[in-house]
């Protein structure tokens, strides 16, 4: 296996030495500044290669080595193979990750928004903050901020009480920062940033997509995209919905291991696979994390590790440490590794650790919610010592 690091690129607040120093040999990262939809051209996509493979001298080499991720334009989710400028144009941008020699792409299928928080610093009984997803702020949100037709049917008369309490509890400042923590779109986003009246728009556009159309428009796409995929020797990774339950009125189906398996009975290509993030799934009770990276072990050419910790109402969940929560990462790379010994060489399994706590001096300065560097810096050294505990430490590149 291989220690990756997400990396944010040339305004990150991470620099590629600092990579480095914290263990990692393989970046994560993608072409944040090129707009959803618009083709990744070759020479753009070398350049930020060279810029991260460019050894300087007496430093360590790293490898860019997965991207993630290429966006799906909204059309292709809400009309799937009918959209196919969008998804032509996302092939084109396959072909210039492939001509550079990078052969993994993460991507993800959720409407409108994607990985969603209610509190980017919510504080842990350490002192340092995590991002925490909060039913009842959520449902606020919803009922009262963005007054989402039809929104009420989703929840209980006690719930719609207690969120129409808690909105009344916010201040302008409060309702702001939330606003922007659920519209404005997270580090790392493949959804646009949206106004309230804009996000309203949106969902409207989505009225007559249900989960079963929305799962055929990811077939659709699979199907199209999967063989240029296979002709250019890349593996394409789903990530799990995050939270992975509907949203806004809206369906999401990259939720348990029954969604991912729909997908793989539909387009049963080896290039066709996932990013197996135990954060994502983990906030499910009823999805089994070592169960499914044994069933789908060759399937996982991306993984995400992280934890999260389910509160007392178990729709709301924070980030905890990685070994902490309700994440068993000792059993999770029990698997993994067991796969990853069966694998050809060059076919190992990238890893990173994902959405560190803000601690120490990360709580001083700003930084990217979910990515400082000290918080993943403790993570991909427990999940280091854990794989040396199992007998499999990671690879290193070649200098």
């Amino acid at each position: 296996m291989r220690q990756g690091w997400r990396w944010f690129g040339p305004r990150a607040n991470v620099t590629l030495d600092e990579v480095r120093q914290v263990g990692a040999t393989d970046i994560v990262s993608a072409l944040h500044e090129v707009p959803i939809g618009a083709v990744w051209t070759r020479e753009a996509v070398e350049a930020r290669r060279d810029m991260i493979e460019t050894t300087p001298a007496g430093r360590a080499p790293l490898l860019w080595s997965v991207v993630e991720s290429i966006p799906i334009p909204d059309a292709v989710k809400r009309t799937g193979g009918a959209a196919k400028p969008e998804i032509e144009a996302w092939i084109a941008s396959l072909e210039s990750v492939a001509k550079a020699g990078i052969g993994i792409v993460c991507y993800n299928f959720m409407p409108v928004v994607d990985w969603c928080r209610t509190d980017l610093d919510f504080v842990t009984d350490t002192g340092a903050t995590a991002m925490r997803f909060d039913f009842e702020t959520f449902a606020a949100f919803e009922l009262h901020i963005l007054q989402r037709q039809g929104a009420e049917r989703d929840y209980t008369p006690k719930e719609q009480a207690r969120a129409r309490t808690r909105f009344d509890a916010m201040g302008e400042g409060e309702v702001a920062d939330l606003t922007r923590n659920i519209a404005s779109a997270l580090p790392g986003s493949t959804t646009e940033p949206m106004t309230i009246p804009a996000f309203r728009d949106k969902l409207d556009q989505y009225r007559d997509v249900d989960a079963a159309r929305l799962r055929r428009h990811l077939v659709e796409f699979l199907e199209a995209v999967t063989p240029a995929a296979e002709a250019l020797k890349v593996k394409l990774t789903l990530h799990p919905d995050d939270p992975p339950r509907p949203l806004f009125g809206l369906p999401r189906v990259a939720s348990t291991q029954d969604d991912y398996a729909a997908l793989f009975d539909a387009v049963p290509s080896a290039a066709n696979g996932m990013c197996y993030c135990t954060g994502s799934l983990g906030v499910r009770a009823d999805n089994d994390l070592p169960v499914i990276a044994r069933r789908f072990a060759s399937r996982i050419h991306f993984a995400h590790l992280r934890a999260t910790k389910r509160e007392a109402d178990p729709r709301t969940f924070h980030e905890s440490a990685h070994l902490e929560g309700d994440v068993d990462m000792v059993a999770v790379l029990t698997e993994l590794v067991a796969e990853d010994r069966r694998r050809d060489k060059g076919a190992t399994i990238v890893f990173r650790s994902d959405h560190g706590h803000r601690m120490l001096d990360d709580l001083r300065k700003d930084v990217t919610p979910g990515y400082p560097a000290t918080g993943r810096m403790r993570g991909l050294a427990e999940l280091r010592g854990i794989l040396h505990a199992l007998g499999h430490p990671p690879e290193r590149p070649a200098a």
